[in-house]
């Protein structure tokens, strides 16, 4: 059975599901940040996926990196399963700027998580529901 690890329900919040992944926005506010969880048990690498969900999680991957862009018209979008602090499957989908603290290297380690204020964190949850709204996204409640 799924469960989500606490590292992931710590750090961030559920925007909502697709088929195969919740997605989330990360509670760092430094960046744009999202994450997909596949909602599979004891999944820790892409290939564990069997072929299906394989291109399931592209398809959504594409689908969350392409509504990015559309709402924050990044430099770049970085997307990476890393996986080595928390070992559960999860997708990351950064907007990258190059006025950013940590561009052009990696996000992880460069500047401390900085939190969202309340009011921003609603707007940016509501901006990315709404954006994602469709057939393939069903919202948190």
């Amino acid at each position: 059975m799924f469960s989500l690890h606490p590292q992931l329900e710590q750090d961030s919040v559920l925007l909502g599901r697709m088929a195969l992944c919740q997605v989330r926005l990360s509670l760092d506010a430094n960046y744009p940040w999202c994450l997909l969880v596949p909602e599979r048990a004891a999944i820790t690498e892409i290939h564990h996926l069997n072929e299906r969900e394989r291109h399931l999680l592209m398809d959504e991957s594409c689908l969350l990196a392409e509504v990015m862009v559309s709402l924050f018209d990044p430099k770049k979008i970085n997307v990476a399963a890393l996986g080595n602090m928390v070992p559960q499957l999860h997708v990351h989908h950064i907007a990258r700027f190059e006025q950013d603290a940590a561009w052009p290297g990696p996000v992880w380690g460069k500047v401390a998580s900085k939190a969202y204020e309340s009011d921003k964190l609603l707007r940016r949850r509501e901006k990315l529901i709404n954006a994602l709204a469709g057939e393939n996204f069903s919202a948190a409640t």
